[in-house]
This record gives C-alpha cells, sequence and structure tokens, in this order.
C-alpha cells in the first residue's frame, strides 16, 4: 500500500506516492532476543570462568557495567591462562589484567582508553585499536577480531526470561551475539532499560548472581570557565534542534544554559545528568525528530543514581545498539544536529586531535566523528569542538602547530565551529588564513600575541 506526502516546493505544494515504511530506519533486531538452546546454571564466579582458556579473547561489558567478580575471577586464574586478549571499550571498575605481573597471561586491547588502562597502554604495551565507535561491531560480525567469551553484567530475567544490558547496550550487544561463550554476572541493581538491550536467558552459558552498587559519577558544578563555554555553545543551538553531546563537565554545563529552548531532542552515544531536568521540565520532548521520534534515544550511560533511578523501566529513553545510534547516515535524518565533542589540542587550521597528549593515548576515536559528519549532513546542523583555551598547566590548546605524535580524530574539513570560553570560530568556508584569525581570537589572550608569531616564523613564505 503507498503512502501520500506531502513536500514544500518552492512554487507551491505537490504530493507523491512512495511504497517506503513509516520508519525512515530499518534497524533489525539482534538474534539474542530470541530464546536459545542453552539452559544456563547459576554458579560462582569462579566457576563460569572456567570456561577461558589460554590464547582466548573475553570481551568485557562496557561502562559502568564492567562485571568486577567476574573480572577477578579470571585474573585470579593467571597462573594457569596464557596470552589471554581482554578487550572493551571504556570501563569504570578496575583493569588488574593489565597489571605488569600479569603480562604473560592476559593482553588488554582497548577501543577506547579510560584512566583504568592509559598507564598500561603508554607504558606496559597494552594495545590501542583507532577505531570509529560505530564500527567497532563489525569487527566482531566480520570475525576481524572474534569473541571467544563476553562478560556480561545485566538485570534479572523478567517473567518472560528476558535479561536487560542496562546502561551499556552500545558495542555490548555485537560482542554477545557474535561470541562463542556468554557469561553473566546478574545484579538487581541495573536498570531494566527499553531498546536493543534484551537478552534472553537460555542465550547464557553460566550466571554468577551478585548484588553490587553500581558505579556511580559525582557531578560538580561547572567552573566560571565551564559556564562561558556554555553559554557560548547554547546560543549556537536552535529551538528544535536534535542534540549530541557526552558525559563531564562541559557538556553539563551546555545544558545547564539550555532552559529557555523549546523543543530539543536527544540521539546521542551517551546522555549527562543534566538531560534529566530538561526532560522533567518540556525542553526536551523529542517532538520535532525524525529518528526516534519522542524518544531519547541513547547507547549507554554513566552517571549518577539519579540517572540510574531516571532510566529505569522508562520507555521514554531507549537504549540502541552503536552501529545503529552513531551511524551517521542516521543521525543526518533528524533535524538541526548539534554535535557537542571535545578535544585535547587543536591546531590554527582546524586539525582537531583527540584521543592522544602528543603521542601518549589518553582516550579513543570513539563516536566524536560519527557525530561531527552526521551534523554537518544534517539539515541546519552544527558539528561542535568545544573546549578550555588553555590546559591545567596554563599552556594553549589552540596551537601553531599540533605537538609530535598527536592524533587528529577529526580533521580540518570536519570542523565547522570551534568553541572556547572566549567566545566562537566559525571555520566552515573559512580558507587557512580566515582559519588562523579567527581561532586566534578565541585563544587565551595570555597566548595570542605568541600565536601571532608563530604564524610568521613557521608559514610567512605561504601566508
Amino acid at each position: 500500500m503507498s503512502m501520500k506526502r506531502t513536500f514544500k516546493v518552492a512554487k507551491g505544494r505537490r504530493t507523491i506516492a512512495t511504497n517506503a515504511p513509516a520508519s525512515p530506519v530499518h534497524r533489525p533486531m539482534h538474534r539474542l532476543v530470541q530464546p536459545g538452546k542453552r539452559n544456563p546454571s547459576t554458579v560462582s564466579a569462579d566457576e563460569a570462568v572456567k570456561i577461558i582458556q589460554s590464547g582466548d579473547r573475553v570481551f568485557v561489558h562496557s561502562v559502568a557495567l564492567a562485571p568486577r567478580l567476574l573480572i577477578d575471577a579470571m585474573v585470579a586464574r593467571n597462573e594457569e591462562l596464557r596470552d589471554v586478549e581482554v578487550c572493551h571499550i571504556h570501563t569504570e571498575q578496575p583493569a588488574p589484567y593489565t597489571l605488569p605481573q600479569y603480562h604473560k597471561s592476559f593482553k588488554s586491547n582497548n577501543f577506547f582508553c579510560g584512566h583504568n588502562v592509559r598507564e598500561a597502554v603508554n607504558k606496559h604495551g597494552a594495545g590501542y585499536v583507532p577505531v570509529f565507535l560505530s564500527e567497532v561491531p563489525q569487527l566482531f560480525k566480520r570475525g576481524v577480531l572474534p569473541i571467544d567469551v563476553a562478560m556480561l553484567q545485566v538485570s534479572p530475567p523478567d517473567k518472560h526470561g528476558y535479561c536487560s544490558l542496562g546502561t551499556s547496550v552500545d558495542v555490548s550487544v555485537a560482542a554477545a551475539e557474535y561470541a562463542r561463550v556468554i557469561i553473566a554476572q546478574v545484579n538487581p541493581r541495573v536498570p531494566r532499560t527499553h531498546g536493543d538491550g534484551l537478552i534472553h536467558i537460555s542465550c547464557l552459558d553460566s550466571i554468577v548472581e551478585c548484588d553490587e552498587p553500581m558505579p556511580t559519577l559525582n557531578v560538580e558544578p561547572p567552573t566560571d570557565i565551564e559556564t562561558r563555554i556554555g553559554r557560548h555553545v547554547a546560543s549556537l543551538v536552535d529551538d528544535g534542534a536534535t542534540l549530541q553531546m557526552g558525559i563531564g563537565s562541559i557538556p553539563n554545563a551546555v545544558l545547564a544554559q539550555l532552559n529557555g529552548h523549546k523543543n530539543l531532542g536527544i540521539h546521542s552515544e551517551m546522555m549527562a545528568d543534566g538531560v534529566i531536568d530538561l526532560i522533567e521540565s518540556g525542553v526536551v520532548n523529542n517532538s520535532k525528530k525524525v529518528v526516534h521520534q519522542h524518544i531519547t534515544a541513547v547507547g549507554f550511560v554513566m552517571g549518577t543514581q539519579r540517572m540510574y533511578d531516571f532510566i529505569n523501566d522508562n520507555p521514554s529513553v531507549q537504549f540502541f545498539r552503536i552501529e545503529h545510534v552513531n551511524d551517521p547516515s542516521v543521525i543526518r535524518l533528524n533535524p538541526k544536529v548539534v554535535a557537542v565533542n571535545s578535544a585535547i589540542e587543536v591546531d590554527i587550521t582546524g586539525q582537531v586531535v583527540a584521543d592522544s597528549i602528543g603521542s601518549r593515548i589518553y582516550s579513543g576515536v570513539g563516536g566524536q566523528m560519527d557525530f561531527m559528519r552526521g551534523a554537518a549532513l544534517s539539515e541546519g546542523g552544527k558539528p561542535i569542538i568545544a573546549l578550555p583555551s588553555v590546559t591545567s598547566k596554563g599552556e594553549s590548546r589552540i596551537s601553531a602547530i599540533l605537538k609530535p605524535g598527536g592524533g587528529v580524530v577529526t580533521t580540518r574539513a570536519h570542523v565547522h565551529y570551534v568553541v572556547t570560553e572566549w567566545g566562537v570560530a566559525h571555520l566552515f568556508g573559512a580558507n587557512l588564513q580566515q582559519r588562523a584569525k579567527r581561532l586566534i581570537n578565541i585563544a587565551h589572550p595570555d597566548h595570542r600575541a605568541e600565536l601571532e608569531k608563530s604564524i610568521w616564523t613557521e608559514f610567512h613564505d605561504r601566508w
């Protein structure tokens, strides 16, 4: 049956018939929502991890849901295991498998580096894979990095036998879908969330029961610098915009400045606590979105207990697999997408270093480029890099030349706006000389003269 759709054109209106589905995106569900053929037994953590063998690749559930009991039990087997590769994106729990004394037993391989693995990556030979977050599931699906064992933390099953992946659906659902074996820590404190994060209990191989609090983030009041950045970014947000931003002080500072806006939406890989106030006040209602209209769409969250309570069994907040929520072709379908991402360093041509400080790996590629590109392609979209003008040591974060070894995550062709506490530099369509001038204008005043001098020294023949 065809559907009538009406479009505005320059000289009136026209109606066309189309056989397109009502939803603009076809999103197949993963196979683990179908009941499986396994009959998992409830065992101790020590018993559950006996399935891990030397040479296996083990995936650890993401962010706040890294299963501590299973991790500790696996590490306790270090004398009998060799060359077990442990992979994950950012996790909040301790990562004892990265300690130097276990280097013969475990090899850490990270798609995003949090505080718990940075030393191992930069000093002890742990691996870091630069990869777009939206493409991590392809590593599992295509067999580039096949998963032998997925270690998860899930909610207890409901009356139909379905457990929830809770706060972290992200890449974890794909890891579980393609893993040879799934062992799960079942915790009643894990929020039951809606969306793609359902796994039937009959798809699990073994269960470890526990009752442990989830790690939380402390939300500090924004500093003066962060508040000024927040105001500048908020000035770029139109009513009806769809927002993507991370977690941390700058995203919360931006959200705090949006109380006067109307009809905002959220489509983001992660969500900060500040979103809750905007939802409860009606500022965020997702009414203007095309994809997941009236739904706050995310891949994972890490926040306060208030956040976990808010998302628990809340159908207005849905968690989707990361290859969907971070897909630029999906992101672009929503109107006025404003993507706000941070950086470690930006040079005066607009190159963005986001995963390293010089050659020292600090974080990861993550979803920055997924959303920067999706926002740029969205009708009325704005891809924004927001950062303080100086480091904690007073060094300028806008530089003439990038530090040696710095990883360019977002190219200068992808950046449209750079924001510091000193203002907004609009770079889209600007040539190199114009970019340099605009970026120097939002650098810290103490560094502007030196940046001007550096331009003359480095580029005087060309500029």
